[in-house]
């Protein structure tokens, strides 16, 4: 196993009361792909931030190797004082740094670099911050929530870029295919200290649900262990009494370890107050559009929407979602075509923006300000008792709204979502900072949901586990509806593309056939050039396999890195250049050897 670059071992953080850190450890080393993972609350941003030397823990040890560069994303980037974009990622550059970088990754990121930073939007100063972390190519990325506010496009091309660049990276998201598909090991955060899986976070739900499980267990076996040590207390031999002592200062120390215990968060209960029935029909478009200037965001959509259907909407941002979400719900008029809503409906809405007066207590914010009680479900409840569905204490009743974290502010606003009475529910990126308990509860209600749903979302698993159905945009503002999840979408348009491709073909039999026997007729061969290289990539190709052999035979000696840190970092370089080598000169002459074997046919 290659040495750490970063470790953290025995952190503690306490913030007055109750401590956040109590044992927390955190190794690094070269090549890792951590996801940290654990309930909102629980520290991990923080334990990132010690990582990256933002903030000092209380006690434990922090080791960093001298040489080894760090890149931290936080959730909430910070552009002030900058001209623009492209100066604010060019800052995070060090010296040898590529600049080039910059101009790919802004690219990429679908960014000019000659943006004002005040005019930002939240995703796009998401891909900025992204941008100016990534470029440098650090040895070691510690990433909080990168997908958050970002469209599904950038997030399925910021996987494919994580998992080719040489950085370690540490990663925390509530995406779980985002984390299924880039992490190779877990990091558990629970109750202030942490547990390390060797393998993704795909395995990690199945361990942690078993650790719970042995935890519970032996809770059981202490609490009877008590009662019997009682017991003994009570009837056992009097006579010795300096044993009676000992056996009386252990049992303390059980009853204290067993009172001390800090059982699991609990989950949200999360209960949608009853409505009446919608009518069968729900929403009917026919040939909607909508244009701002010479922008068209939706060109004659249609659909018919009936209760009981889950439509999700996806496309990157700015393509229009949010515009025909308003559109279906009648909260905007459409350019042309025309939009009817059925009977009885009551609509309940989780807005995006999810603009909250900062300043207001959550208890005024659940009740509107009309005392202490909500009703919910026709029964008349008091805040505090439903505060406590959604994971909060009776003191934070009267706590200001700009005191809770992200994920706080997300559970609040589905607490007062859901106390509504509603058979319609609009969700605007209803996922956004939730943990992955609350992910769950959520998805249990959006898919048990008697109503209708229509709901705008960035999340792949979410979507797959929830909707009926799904519209895409398509380009030039067409909109289409694929039956299923956003996994069936994507299968769906890979086999119409298929198709099309087929139905190109036969379509034009006759006129292509001339052409493509007079192309087969005037390259019968290789040309010289394709020849030479087809007799030397063997050869070269084994020369790559046995130098990459004597390579990974030296950097597997464990004691390298501490005997020559400077051999060890360049033949890491060299091994990841290798590799790449050979796998563009198999590729190079498989296509040859194909193209070889159609010529000879």
């Amino acid at each position: 196993m290659a040495p750490p670059l970063l470790r953290l071992d025995h952190i503690s953080l306490t913030f007055g009361g109750t401590p956040l850190l109590t044992d927390a450890a955190l190794s690094v080393s070269s090549g890792d792909r951590i996801a940290l993972v654990g309930r909102n609350g629980s520290g991990k941003s923080t334990l990132l931030k010690i990582a990256a030397g933002l903030v000092e823990p209380t006690d434990g040890e922090i080791f960093k190797h001298p040489s080894a560069t760090i890149r931290y994303l936080p959730q909430s980037p910070d552009l002030d004082g900058f001209e623009n974009v492209r100066a604010y990622v060019e800052a995070g550059l060090g010296p040898l740094d590529d600049v080039h970088r910059v101009s790919y990754m802004l690219d990429h990121l679908g960014l000019s670099g000659e943006e004002k930073p005040d005019q930002l939007s939240g995703g796009e100063a998401r891909r900025a911050a992204l941008a100016r972390v990534i470029a440098p190519a650090p040895d070691i990325l510690l990433l909080d929530e990168p997908t958050n506010h970002l469209d599904l496009t950038t997030i399925e091309w910021l996987e494919g870029e994580l998992k080719t660049i040489r950085s370690s990276i540490v990663l925390i998201s509530h995406d779980r295919r985002f984390l299924e598909n880039v992490s190779q090991s877990t990091i558990w955060l629970d109750r202030g200290q942490t547990k390390r899986l060797g393998k993704g976070f795909a395995f990690f739900e199945e361990w942690r649900d078993k650790l719970l499980e042995e935890e519970e267990i032996e809770q059981q076996k202490l609490g009877r262990q008590i009662v019997r040590e009682e017991h003994w207390l009570r009837y056992g031999v009097t006579a010795r009494r300096k044993r009676n002592v000992r056996r009386l200062d252990e049992l303390q120390k059980l009853r204290q370890k067993y009172k001390s215990y800090r059982g699991p968060q609990g989950n949200a209960v999360m209960e949608l107050s009853d409505s009446q029935e919608s009518g069968k029909l729900v929403i009917e478009a026919k040939n909607i559009s909508k244009a701002y200037g010479e922008q068209v965001l939706v060109d004659h959509f249609s659909t018919r929407i009936h209760r009981g259907d889950r439509v999700g909407l996806v496309g990157p941002n700015g393509i229009g979602k949010t515009t025909l979400l308003s559109m279906l719900s009648g909260v905007l008029i459409p350019d042309s075509g025309t939009v009817k809503l059925g009977v009885n409906l009551e609509i309940a809405t989780l807005d995006q923006k999810r603009s909250l007066d900062e300043n207001e207590t959550l208890a005024h914010y659940l009740t509107d300000g009309r005392g202490d009680s909500v009703i919910v479900n026709g029964e008349q409840r008091h805040v505090v008792s439903y505060m406590k569905d959604f994971l909060f204490s009776p003191e934070q009743a009267r706590t200001p709204i700009k005191e809770l974290s992200g994920g706080e502010r997300a559970r609040l606003m589905l607490a007062r979502v859901l106390s509504r009475p509603a058979n319609l529910l609009i969700l605007d990126e209803p996922t956004n900072d939730l943990d992955m308990e609350t992910l769950d509860l959520l998805q249990e209600l959006v898919s048990n949901f008697p109503g209708t749903v229509l709901l705008v979302s960035h999340d792949r698993d979410f979507l797959d586990r929830t909707v009926t159905s799904i519209i895409a945009p398509e380009g030039n503002g067409r909109w289409l509806e694929y039956a299923g999840g956003y996994s069936d979408m994507i299968a769906q348009r890979k086999g119409r593309e298929i198709e099309q491709k087929n139905v190109a073909k036969s379509s034009s039999p006759q006129t292509s056939a001339p052409a493509e026997r007079a192309k087969r007729e005037t390259k019968q061969k290789l040309s010289y050039k394709q020849k030479y290289a087809l007799e030397k990539l063997p050869s070269e190709i084994d020369a790559l396999h046995d130098e990459i052999a004597k390579m990974e035979k030296e950097f597997s000696d464990p004691d390298l890195y501490t005997k020559n840190a400077k051999r060890f970092e360049e033949l890491s370089r060299l091994l990841e250049q290798k590799r790449k080598d050979l796998e563009i000169k198999e590729n190079e002459w498989l296509e040859l050897e194909m193209l070889k074997e159609e010529l000879e046919k």
